[in-house]
């Protein structure tokens, strides 16, 4: 079960990171993915993998912000 929850997580992240360009919404979803991506991570006991992840996400969650200022910014 675990093996098929870190199938989806690491798939829709993938997805989520190839639409970023398409909206901020994407990048919040891939920030989503990272963290979901992580709790696989712990979840099977390759806890580097989770760790990496989760910086992962705080770096896409502070970029879906960064983006979202600036587009507010610039309208």
């Amino acid at each position: 079960m675990i093996t098929a929850f870190g199938i989806v997580a690491l798939t829709f992240m993938m997805g989520m990171y190839a639409l970023e360009r398409r909206g901020t919404g994407f990048i919040a979803a891939f920030a989503l993915g990272c963290a979901l991506s992580s709790s696989y991570g712990f979840l099977s006991g390759a806890w580097p993998f989770g760790v990496v992840e989760a910086i992962w996400a705080v770096i896409a969650l502070q970029r879906y912000r960064t983006v979202r200022a600036q587009r507010s910014q610039d309208s």
